[in-house]
């Protein structure tokens, strides 16, 4: 597996939205004029009340207290010129004004060490909780049964809870087995569900001749958790190394894309089944959808952090037309494409990790 770093630096302020530069710019530019004005106008008047608002503006995508600190004393000092520059205000409007600019200036700083500290404790959670993912998550091989693979993950922004989505790709006596899933939930109770979906996959695709006996122990096995309202969509996916249609069991999931000589479809099940622990509301055998796979073909699987990515405008990303759009590329090059076109078409940040397993028959 290689995973998408982001493009967010670890204890680095975030940036400010766009639409917030202009007003923290005006707001700079007034703050300036009014001590230009101070100095050059009617000394019965002062503007020295308006520094008070210079540690607030520096807190602004800030992480560091230095930079109110510093901001606020220097606002400080520059109540001195201000109150020889205006002989005719009292003096205790000056003395105000100090001990306001002092007030802000500790208030600002506090404030920017309080956020400061939560977003660390924030990223040592997620730390924790990604760590145990990434155990469960064992690189992927990226050749195996006559087919190459790639795969990518993407975590979602800071301030988003840790996903469970997950994947397995196995060589089997019944050829390569492949799974792609996603917990409905976050945080740690999902990487232990997860841990218990990959657990059941490992075992079970190594002894169980049809795939959809292998979903259905999936399905026993999340129901045994018991975990409340939790369940896991997945794509249980099957490619005989000897050569013939591929098959699909998808369990609630997003229907995998195939790439074949520039043209995208969608293998849709006629019958998708309920996801993992949901079959009690639906008993029956589980729906195996054979699908010609030859060589040159590429099946993209893809869990819903990727196509429910939005934009400013908030529409979803588009993956079956970007896909369409690409050349023909080795799965390791297709997947980074499309990851880099996810980044950018969302402005840099996801809100729910995303997955990506791309796999191409050579033979």
């Amino acid at each position: 597996m290689k995973r998408d770093p982001g493009p967010d630096v670890p204890g680095a302020a975030p940036a400010l939205p766009r639409g917030v530069h202009p007003l923290v710019a005006a707001a700079y530019a007034l703050l300036v004029a009014a001590v230009a004005m101070d100095l050059a106008d009617n000394p019965s008047l002062t503007f020295s009340p308006v520094l008070a608002t210079a540690p607030a503006l520096a807190g602004l995508g800030t992480r560091s207290a230095r930079v109110p600190l510093v901001t606020g004393l220097i606002a400080l000092l520059l109540v001195a010129p201000l109150a020889l520059a205006d002989p005719g205000v009292a003096l205790s409007v000056h003395l105000t004004a100090g001990a306001t600019i002092l007030a802000i200036t500790c208030v600002s700083t506090a404030n920017v060490v309080l956020v400061s500290t939560r977003e660390r404790q924030l990223l040592q959670t997620r730390s924790v909780a990604e760590a145990a993912q990434r155990a469960l998550l064992r690189p992927a091989p990226e050749r195996i049964g006559g087919l190459r693979i790639a795969v990518r993950y993407a975590s979602a922004a800071a301030e988003a809870h840790v996903g469970g989505d997950l994947y397995e790709v196995l060589g089997t006596p019944y050829g390569t087995r492949l799974l792609l899933g996603d917990v409905r939930g976050k945080g740690l109770g999902a990487v232990e569900t997860a841990a218990d979906v990959l657990g059941t996959f490992r075992e079970a695709a190594q002894v169980e001749p049809v795939l959809g006996e292998v979903a259905r122990r999936l399905d026993a096995t999340v129901v045994r958790r018991g975990a409340g309202e939790e369940f896991v969509t997945a794509v249980l996916l099957g490619v005989p190394v000897q050569g013939g249609p591929a098959e699909l069991v998808d369990c609630g999931h997003l229907p995998p894309l195939l790439w074949r000589e520039g043209e995208v479809t969608e293998i849709q099940s006629p019958t998708p089944d309920p996801p993992l622990a949901l079959r009690q509301m639906d008993p029956g055998p589980y729906y195996l959808l054979r699908t010609p796979f030859v060589p040159g073909d590429t099946l993209v699987l893809y869990t819903d952090g990727v196509t429910e990515a939005r934009d400013a405008a908030g529409r979803f990303y588009p993956l079956g037309e970007r896909l369409a759009a690409l050349p023909e590329l080795t799965p390791g090059h297709l997947a980074d494409r499309i990851m880099a076109d996810l980044r950018d078409y969302t402005g840099g940040e996801l809100t729910d990790d995303a997955a990506l397993l791309i796999v191409r028959r050579e033979r």
